[in-house]
């Protein structure tokens, strides 16, 4: 749904509980539907559940690490279950990114409010430098040979 989603593989859930105690994972089953909605399927992820029905308060930070840019967004998540109406049409779409490799346990839907860009030092401190300058110097940071 933005250029920057369209280039992320693995995206971060933030989450924290009723105290505040706050929890980061990652997930690498998500769909932006919209510019306001994500899905993101609940494979292992028990903290982040118990999180999202103590505070449904999130962040979801999308990054591309070889361009070194992305998104965060904020918002609310609600949690969507198998006994729930629209859980199977919701579930068939995630799955189809799972190809029946993982049982998904809940569908976390959030709601997205405020989003701003996530921009690595670089872009900051060297305004010069072009994308392919930050994806060169990112895949040689990372000892990446080849990519598809």
């Amino acid at each position: 749904m933005s250029a920057e989603a369209d280039h992320v593989v693995l995206c971060w859930l933030a989450t924290a509980d009723a105290t505040g105690q706050p929890n980061v994972s990652p997930k690498e089953i998500f769909l932006r539907t919209t510019p306001d909605e994500v899905l993101i399927a609940d494979i292992a992820s028990p903290r982040s559940v118990a999180n999202i029905r103590q505070n449904p308060k999130v962040c979801v930070s999308m990054i591309d690490i070889f361009r070194q840019r992305g998104e965060k967004l904020e918002g609310t998540a609600s949690l969507i279950a198998p006994n729930e109406p629209e859980f199977a049409a919701l579930n068939a779409r995630l799955e189809r990114l799972t190809q029946g490799l993982f049982i998904i346990h809940h569908v976390i839907r959030v709601r997205v409010g405020p989003v701003s860009p996530i921009r690595a030092p670089g872009w900051h401190l060297f305004p010069d430098k072009t994308e392919a300058d930050m994806r060169r110097e990112a895949l040689a940071t990372y000892r990446v040979t080849a990519l598809p």
